[in-house]
């Protein structure tokens, strides 16, 4: 894949970038060596390449999952400015 002037110019007009004339065409032919790159990470063999969410192996810590006391709503929204029912009461922000 290669990007033309015209791809250029509409990528700079797309990203709000002032572009002069003469600054198209060394931004296309770095355009063009990204994309050579890109295409060259194609190539590397990574069906036996395991997903990762780190660099480092590490195990996810979990918090026990448990059923606390609860049961004091009152309690929580004593010191609401506004309350009903239970619930915190909030001003109407869309109409």
């Amino acid at each position: 894949m290669s990007v033309d002037d015209a791809t250029v110019r509409r990528i700079a007009h797309l990203s709000r970038i002032a572009l002069k004339e003469e600054e198209v065409q060394p931004l296309k032919e770095e355009l063009n060596g990204i994309l050579a790159w890109v295409e060259q990470l194609g190539e590397v063999p990574t069906d036996d390449v395991p997903p990762m969410t780190s660099v480092t192996p590490m195990a996810l810590t979990r918090r026990a999952d448990f059923v606390t006391d609860g049961g004091y709503p009152d309690d929580i929204v004593k010191n609401a400015p506004m309350k009903e029912d239970g619930f915190f009461m909030v001003p109407t922000v869309v109409e």
